[in-house]
């Protein structure tokens, strides 16, 4: 990929990112609540955090909805339309997973209605793929 192909993706990427943060989703509000400033187990979590990788030659990129760098933990919160997705969200995954990096999904639901369990089950996460 060139220098400037390159470029004209990390931008768009960036634009992304920011349109996404400034549409969260009440969930995703919520979740990020607790997670920022290393509230949360003492962990910083960035929130619609860039993953970038290579797909048969192609720069290309993911929006995160949570990442924690000091974990390699992706924390996607989803609503109603990734039922429709699911093959998507599988493969995003397994690319994620690929790249050393785990996933656990909630849903915005979950989030909402029990986010005492959903903090509780990223924790046993954590401690159970710590080294």
């Amino acid at each position: 990929m060139s220098l400037n192909s390159k470029q004209k993706l990390v931008l768009i990427a960036k634009q992304l990112a920011r349109e996404l943060r400034r549409g969260a989703t009440p969930a995703e509000k919520i979740f990020w609540e607790v997670v920022r400033n290393r509230k949360f187990l003492n962990k910083k979590f960035y929130r619609q955090h860039l993953i970038y990788f290579d797909l048969l030659g192609k720069e290309t990129f993911f929006i995160a909805d949570f990442y924690s760098h000091e974990e390699k933990l992706v924390v996607e919160i989803d609503g109603g339309y990734h039922i429709r997705q699911q093959d998507n969200d599988e493969l995003r995954t397994a690319i994620i997973n690929l790249l050393n990096i785990k996933v656990i999904r909630f849903s915005n639901e979950q989030v909402i209605d029990d986010l005492k369990n959903v903090l509780n089950q990223i924790e046993k996460f954590i401690k159970a793929n710590s080294p």
